[in-house]
């Protein structure tokens, strides 16, 4: 596997994606609920914020060719919660939907009704519960970032290919047009020879120490803590056990690394989608960054990365730089962001005073048409249905596993590149560290029993 995949990658890098091809899917034998014209069931594993505010919802309005009829949380009151929460808004349409309820997502994926999953889980419960759904013949929807360690991505990436499901990331950025747009314009050379990608995110805030709390008798909290060390439960370590507030978790290394992997993974897979770079990857790069010296929330504050790519591109990242990507060629420069928009309700909005959705250094750049022999990206107007559609076309879709896989990769070399505070050389065909064994370290993380993926970490 590794050799066909080194020689996919050496064929693929800098080579547009329309040539290389993105992985083919053979067309299962379609029956029950994924026949043309039937329902797709669909399982949600992880139903707390991002889950009620985007990625059910997004389901949800394609009531006529996909329901959502099981759900899975680790927390009793949510997991109720979110049966209620489906229930309700299929009755509100009239439609009447049994929802089945799991404490555990293996045995959810041993329904053989469910065709396909989202998993919306935090950082470090990803990897593990996609590969086993693929596994088990689901198709797999996962909400960014792709993985904890870089390891876990290789390892997802591959046995997700290898099952021929059909996976999308939640880099749902990709569906909307202003990025789509910004993306070909850059790629068919409108703002010139492509020399510098900056990319702006917020930063967190450093918190308070938090004392240790009973665990609350409705958390599987052995299980919620997963493949990472056991440390002491308190309720900024984990999620509110009262409304879907921000969770603490994402402020807490043990589980992810912070804002660089939270809006990170979403602008780089957009820069990588303009720099024509989603199956390569930086050859150098370094950063610096300051971290809370105390409290219980430690990921990253203030923070600064440069990485070079093949070519000499250099991608810049910062808080110093207002929220979105901004290409810069020869000839001129593209800035796209959200804008105004939150996926949820809170968001950090991380100050962004340009709010015009797109922009540029003349005008006329955004108004230049695309010929019909020039590079067309992939269109879609709606991320989930976009995976809806290909569940049943078994096609590609917009963000598949290996693009995702490459552009989290950036994200996590930054942190590790935060951490060493030092120049490192990176292999993006070999996935290491050039004569590094301390960088390669960082590679994987040791997985408790009996959470591991694998062979990843030890």
């Amino acid at each position: 596997m590794k050799s066909s995949r080194r020689a996919f990658l050496k064929s693929s890098i800098g080579a547009p994606a329309a040539a290389i091809g993105l992985p083919m899917f053979v067309t299962r034998s379609l029956r029950g609920a994924s026949a043309p014209g039937n329902l797709i069931n669909v399982g949600v594993i992880g139903t707390g914020r991002i889950a009620r505010e985007h990625d059910m919802p997004g389901i949800l309005k394609h009531g006529e060719s996909a329901r959502i009829t099981a759900v899975c949380d680790l927390d009793s009151n949510r997991l109720e919660e979110g049966r209620r929460f489906v229930q309700a808004r299929y009755a509100a349409k009239g439609i009447s939907v049994a929802v089945r309820t799991y404490g555990d997502y293996r045995e959810m994926l041993q329904n053989k009704e469910l065709d396909a999953v989202l998993i919306c889980t935090p950082d470090h419960w990803h990897a593990k519960p996609a590969i086993e759904a693929a596994q088990a013949g689901k198709d797999v929807y996962l909400e960014k970032p792709t993985s904890l360690t870089i390891a876990e991505g290789r390892a997802m990436s591959d046995a997700i290919m290898r099952s021929g499901r059909v996976f999308q990331m939640g880099t749902q950025q990709r569906s909307w047009e202003q990025f789509r747009v910004a993306c070909e314009l850059v790629r068919n050379g409108r703002v010139g020879k492509l020399h510098t990608v900056q990319i702006g995110l917020p930063g967190d805030p450093a918190g308070k120490p938090e004392p240790e709390m009973p665990i609350p008798g409705n958390l599987n909290y052995e299980m919620w803590l997963g493949s990472t060390p056991y440390v002491y439960y308190t309720e900024n370590r984990v999620h509110p056990q009262k409304g879907y507030e921000r969770p603490g978790w994402l402020r807490c290394e043990q589980f992810g690394a912070g804002m660089i992997t939270g809006w990170g993974h979403h602008h780089v897979d957009i820069a990588h989608w303009g720099m024509n770079a989603e199956y390569s990857g930086p050859v150098e790069i370094k950063a610096a960054a300051e971290f809370p010296q105390s409290g219980l929330w430690d990921v990253h504050g203030d923070f600064s990365v440069e990485a070079t790519y093949p070519g000499g591109v250099r991608m810049l990242i910062s808080g110093k730089f207002p929220n979105g990507i901004r290409f810069e060629g020869s000839e001129g420069w593209i800035f796209v962001t959200r804008g105004d928009y939150s996926v949820t309700t809170s968001d950090p909005t991380g100050g962004n005073d340009i709010q015009s959705p797109l922009s540029a250094s003349d005008p006329s750049i955004l108004k230049s048409q695309i010929g019909p022999d020039e590079i067309h990206l992939y269109r879609s107007s709606d991320h989930h249905g976009n995976w809806l559609e290909c569940i049943r076309s078994r096609q590609p879709t917009i963000c598949t596993v290996e693009v995702g896989h490459r552009g989290c990769t950036v994200c996590l070399l930054s942190h590790i590149a935060m951490k060493l505070r030092r120049t490192l050389y990176w292999d993006p065909i070999r996935e290491r560290f050039r004569n590094d064994d301390e960088a390669n370290r960082f590679l994987s993380r040791a997985q408790r029993w009996p959470y591991q993926i694998g062979e990843v970490g030890s």
